[in-house]
């Protein structure tokens, strides 16, 4: 087992300022990963640390590496992701500087590679419940470990960015029951489930999004202090949180899933039928399958 742990804005330098260990660039059929991944312990538990937006924050969502980046957490071994994200609320009750433990997503993405599996075979992935139950309940019984409310669940919807919402948009978001919005949980949650890593992610809540009008004559600048201020509380909350999940799972690693067979009914082209060409180009995602009649 290793674990990865995928960093937002904030939370990756956080995190990678932390870690002591090998760094390591990867090269996959998807191009190279945003971010040297950070190969370390912690507690005994093996993790893999990468910065999503790259060092010095250089890609913006639509432009990170997301295949190239759970390709190669699948490949150093990686079996459970642990992701932030920084979000804004939807909801009066979910406050700047909470934590959410998201366990459902809406996609409004629309330039993004969705897929690993473009070419050479049909993949279906059940994706009914996209975050990984164990993690959630791992996080949820480390939430007393920050001094902040963590809220158990949300619905969060991944918008395409890197612009934020318009009001309209914002309130079209609340109606359809969204409690979040961010720009970066998507194609990623996807994306490790057809590479079949349990994944589960913490939402950093740094503001309410535009539903929700400002406060009387804040200027622009002093409100986006407050929001960098916000982040700041936050991400400090979340690796609060996560160095509190990882000593649980040094203590009790989480059972296997069946995350971890996702393509075992997805893979829906016949065996027979795909080319050595399209199991070479997969590499690991599809190498256990390979074995196999």
């Amino acid at each position: 087992m290793r674990i990865g742990l995928i960093g937002g804005t904030g939370l990756g330098d956080a995190l990678l300022g932390e870690a002591r260990g090998e760094r390591r660039w990867v090269d996959t059929p998807f191009g190279r990963t945003s971010s040297p991944i950070e190969l370390v312990e912690w507690h005994g538990v093996p993790l893999a640390i990468l910065a999503r937006h790259g060092e010095g924050h250089t890609f913006n969502p639509s432009q990170v590496p997301y295949r190239a980046n759970i390709y190669a957490l699948k490949s150093l071994g990686v079996t459970h992701i642990l992701a932030g994200g920084a979000v804004g609320s939807l909801r009066e009750e979910i406050r700047p500087r909470d934590l959410v433990l998201v366990d459902q997503l809406i996609d409004r993405t629309h330039q993004r590679p969705t897929t690993f599996f473009d070419d050479g075979l049909a993949v279906h992935v059940e994706f009914a419940q996209p975050m990984c139950a164990a993690l959630r309940d791992i996080l949820l019984s480390a939430a007393a470990a920050v001094k902040t409310t963590v809220h158990p669940r949300g619905t969060y919807v991944c918008i395409e960015g890197p612009a934020f919402s318009t009001v309209a948009e914002s309130q079209m978001h609340r109606a359809w029951g969204a409690d979040l919005v961010g720009m970066t949980a998507l194609p990623e949650a996807k994306l490790a489930r057809e590479a079949e890593i349990c994944y589960a992610l913490v939402a950093l809540v740094t503001d309410y999004d535009c539903w929700k009008p400002h406060s009387p004559g804040i200027t622009p600048q002093a409100l986006l202090e407050e929001i960098i201020d916000h982040l700041k509380a936050a991400t400090g909350n979340a690796v609060a949180l996560l160095r509190a999940a990882i000593e649980r799972i040094a203590q009790r690693p989480p059972a296997r899933s069946h995350v971890h067979d996702a393509l075992q009914l997805a893979i829906w082209t016949k065996r027979a039928e795909i080319p050595h060409e399209t199991f070479e180009r997969y590499g690991v995602l599809l190498e256990k399958y390979r074995r196999r009649d």
